[in-house]
């Protein structure tokens, strides 16, 4: 059981779905309006915020999370620490200091980064295993823009620039 913090955006949409096809039960903190996505997907949906820390135990049945993948920040490693995650089962790529701080990882997608590893994403997608969702596509021209709807972190899926 992997619980994944931003499950919604960019990173997280990807990371929860790889997790599912791989077997594992995955809670997806994201915000309602996307929780029906995650679900199309294989994901259980729990809301972030006030009260998540019970919200996640209610959903694993009290049951401690193997592993949990933060890509938002703001407290989700310590958060992981707290539900009982072991530290070498955490990875965050927000939270730098957290990770530190517990010695947790921060491998990110640079463990992945590698020709064969894009090929077989690359093929998951292609047979439809795999649903990378489009938030909203910009011009290069237009990269502040793109910027700041970023910076909103309420986006589903991915942010593209075009040239």
């Amino acid at each position: 059981m992997v619980v994944i913090s931003g499950a919604a955006g960019g990173v997280g949409t990807i990371a929860g779905q790889l997790a599912h096809l791989a077997g594992a039960t995955v809670i997806g903190l994201a915000s309602p309006p996307h929780h029906g996505w995650l679900e199309d997907h294989g994901i259980v949906p729990v809301p972030y915020g006030d009260g998540v820390e019970e919200r996640i135990r209610d959903a694993t049945g009290y049951a401690t999370p193997s592993a949990f993948i933060d890509t938002f920040g703001g407290g989700y490693v310590d958060l992981a620490v707290d539900l009982g995650v072991a530290p070498d089962r955490i990875d965050t790529i927000a939270d730098p200091a957290a990770a530190q701080r517990h010695g947790t990882r921060t491998d990110g997608s640079m463990v992945g980064a590698r020709a064969e590893v894009m090929a077989e994403l690359a093929g998951l997608i292609e047979s439809g295993r795999l649903d990378i969702p489009i938030a909203s596509t910009y011009p290069l021209s237009q990269v502040r823009d793109a910027y700041r709807e970023l910076e909103q972190r309420h986006t589903l899926g991915k942010i593209v620039l075009i040239p």
